[in-house]
């Protein structure tokens, strides 16, 4: 590698600054005792949406589309009068992807306008984008959330330390969007509706600025996904993020892993999982041990990312079993791969494990399609992993399906508990194992030059 920028160095620095003494440690996935202190510092409703900058959106969006069975819902583009950037949204239940890139400015200027002025999404930033691509690729730029009201959570938040990437912008009379820095050149978006003749979301196109795109009646998409479980961050030290985090959201600590609980002898990771109030929205977060044979995935993610960003994203489907059949179809055609799956004598304990949850045939269904299972103290997690979705291995996609704890809402509504069967602890060894051969077919291959007489 070359020689750092004085920038780089500074960068570098900032982001590996220690935690104050006694404010943060790591006790360990047996040692982790969990409580809610209900400590959220605004009103928090869900994921509302992931927004992924690439330089072409709707090449980005028709893969994402096809290899994830969601649909093209929404638009803003040249077609709807937005010079500024082209935004395709991608839905599934609740689950809701964005593909934004950049036009020209001259486009806009051209036309007698500012280049901001059409943006459907007033952050957007063409050099800001221009720039993020550069470093790092297709990539997640926003986890926005639902909240109760985006400038009061911008301003509670930028209150505790958050660092502000965009103050409270109304999009009409009836929505609001705000950002602060997550991590790395990721941010956390607030999106908030006022009510409009008695409905909660006077847009359920998506947000103002949107046109709807009807729906193909002759080849609908649709695998079974609902909604965004969890968006993982990789970051150099847990500490410092960690403390950040909290102090503006309010979040509180919901699991944590360390490598002596997930790793392998060759590589592994520190991990915590923050959560919202009522557990739905998780930020887990993990970092890179060091001084193991192999080089930890997280620190492999880093360099390629050129710093911290979004891992993955983990996507619940309501029957993870058709997910993956229609997934693993489209594979090697425009979808997605998959990470090799474990031996079969992974599959062979899974009866002792699981078979009070998983009849026989979804258990032989669970092998045939690499599907992992685990379990903790009330429920039952089922999950598999993409190999990266791009060129560098770095942003991956995780499918899930949580099983049991499902209690009621004060109207006697059925739900599931947050996190339910928790994160795969018990499948982090499978999980390396399988990284660590895949990396194996990334690494340079050393030429050797002939030996000269």
């Amino acid at each position: 590698m070359g020689k750092q920028t004085e920038n780089e160095k500074e960068k570098e620095a900032q982001l590996k600054q220690p935690a104050p003494a006694g404010e943060f440690k790591l006790v360990g996935y047996a040692n982790f005792v969990r409580t809610n202190p209900w400590s959220d510092r605004f009103q928090v409703k869900r994921f509302h949406h992931v927004e992924f900058w690439c330089s072409d959106a709707t090449n980005a969006a028709l893969r994402f589309s096809w290899g994830l069975g969601m649909t093209l819902s929404a638009k803003s583009d040249l077609s709807t009068g937005n010079l500024t950037h082209a935004s395709y949204l991608l839905r599934s239940g609740q689950l809701n992807f964005l593909f934004s890139a950049p036009y020209s400015p001259s486009i806009a200027v051209a036309n007698q306008l500012s280049p901001a002025s059409t943006a459907a999404v007033p952050t957007f930033d063409r050099s800001a984008c221009l720039a993020f691509l550069a470093s790092h690729g297709l990539g997640v730029r926003a986890i926005a959330i639902e909240v109760e009201d985006a400038a009061a959570a911008f301003s509670a938040s930028v209150a505790h330390g958050a660092r502000p990437s965009s103050p409270p912008v109304p999009l009409d009379d009836h929505a609001v969007i705000a950002e602060v820095q997550l991590y790395g050149d990721v941010v956390l978006r607030y999106v908030s509706f006022k009510s409009c003749n008695s409905s909660p979301n006077p847009n359920p196109e998506f947000l103002p600025g949107f046109e709807p795109v009807e729906e193909s009646a002759s080849f609908p998409l649709d695998y079974g996904l609902r909604r965004l479980d969890h968006a993982v961050g990789n970051v150099p030290e847990l500490a410092p993020m960690v403390e950040y985090v909290k102090k503006f959201t309010g979040f509180h600590e919901f699991a944590e892993f360390t490598a002596e609980d997930v790793g392998t002898t060759e590589s592994g990771l520190n991990s915590l999982v923050l959560a919202s109030n009522d557990e739905m929205v998780l930020l887990p977060m993990n970092e890179p041990v060091f001084g193991t044979k192999r080089k930890s995935q997280i620190q492999t993610y880093l360099e390629h990312n050129e710093g911290q960003g979004v891992q993955h994203l983990a996507l619940m489907s309501e029957d993870i079993f058709r997910t993956l059949r229609e997934m693993r179809r489209r594979s090697s055609v425009g979808g997605f791969q998959f990470m090799p799956s474990p031996p079969p004598t992974y599959y062979r304990n899974l009866k002792n494990r699981a078979g009070d949850v998983l009849t026989d045939e979804q258990i032989k269904e669970c092998e045939e399609l690499g599907i992992l299972v685990d379990r903790d103290d009330q429920g039952t997690l089922l999950q598999i992993f993409t190999k990266p979705v791009g060129d560098r291995p770095t942003l991956f996609i995780e499918i899930i399906q949580r099983v049991g704890c499902i209690l009621k809402d004060d109207e006697g509504k059925a739900y599931q508990k947050g996190g339910c069967g928790g994160f795969g602890k018990g499948n982090f060894s499978e999980l390396f194992k399988s990284i660590e051969e895949y990396e194996k077919t990334l690494e340079v291959k050393r030429i050797t030059e002939p030996a000269t007489a």
